[in-house]
């Protein structure tokens, strides 16, 4: 039995790719940072046949990420599979010249920072695994740049870097580290659509699929593909789920 950690599994995105580990026969630990959030997701896991327990974390602790970790060798006997996704949100646009610390420093730390912990935390776990994979969640932002919002744009180009530097590090051990830059409906996605009505169809006019994607079919299921064996030779790289609206690569 493979198991997953995913952090900021408790809502959009994460609890996408938990669920879909869930349903690839991953035994997941959703790494959530309030309970409320990651207990139903777990139960979810849980009724549909699969292993799952939450986790409380906040990624912003180094002390608590490697909790996490210790409770999934802990509770289901191995790591094979770290995912995160966690990110602390960057608030509405701003120009470079209006960026502070109070932007700066969630927005690194659960990023970039969280990114390093989790790696620290898995390495000795995924090396020792026969499927060992890191999978980082960035963003196309990470690619392209954010004209309004540039400290997002470079944490999630961090992490892409952090990622290619890992590759290459970890190819010995056997273990690949990926990144996925995702466009899906979630929670806050939703709030923003209710603030700003012109958002949502600005965002499907400039997806050729002209959709946007639904986080456990269209991107857990990526994520899902990247912790199996059928993906042990693609490393160091950045699949872009978002129905191709970035296709710059």
């Amino acid at each position: 039995m493979s198991v997953a950690v995913v952090t900021g599994s408790g809502q959009g995105v994460g609890r996408g790719c938990a669920l879909a580990l869930g349903a690839a026969g991953h035994a997941v630990v959703v790494a959530s940072r309030r309970a409320d959030n990651g207990e139903p997701v777990a139960e979810e896991i849980c009724s549909r046949g699969g292993r799952a327990v939450c986790v409380p974390t906040d990624v912003m602790d180094r002390a608590a990420v490697f909790a996490a970790v210790a409770r999934a060798v802990d509770e289901f006997g191995a790591l094979d599979v770290m995912v995160h996704n966690a990110f602390v949100g960057t608030g509405p646009p701003y120009r470079i010249e209006d960026a502070t610390d109070d932007i700066w420093i969630p927005a690194s730390r659960s990023a970039v920072w969280a990114s390093i912990w989790c790696a620290q935390a898995a390495s000795a776990h995924l090396a020792a695994s026969d499927c060992g994979r890191l999978i980082l969640v960035s963003s196309s932002a990470g690619i392209e740049g954010s004209a309004s919002l540039p400290l997002y744009g470079a944490v999630k180009a961090a992490q892409r870097g952090l990622a290619k530097s890992l590759a290459r590090e970890w190819g010995e051990r056997g273990v690949t580290v990926n990144c996925i830059a995702p466009l899906a409906v979630t929670g806050a996605l939703e709030s923003a659509f209710e603030k700003n009505p012109n958002l949502l169809p600005r965002l499907e006019a400039r997806t050729p699929l002209g959709r946007l994607g639904d986080p456990e079919r269209d991107v857990g299921s990526v994520v899902a593909f990247l912790a199996s064996e059928a993906a042990g030779y693609i490393t160091g790289q950045t699949i872009v789920c978002d129905g191709g609206s970035f296709t710059g690569l």
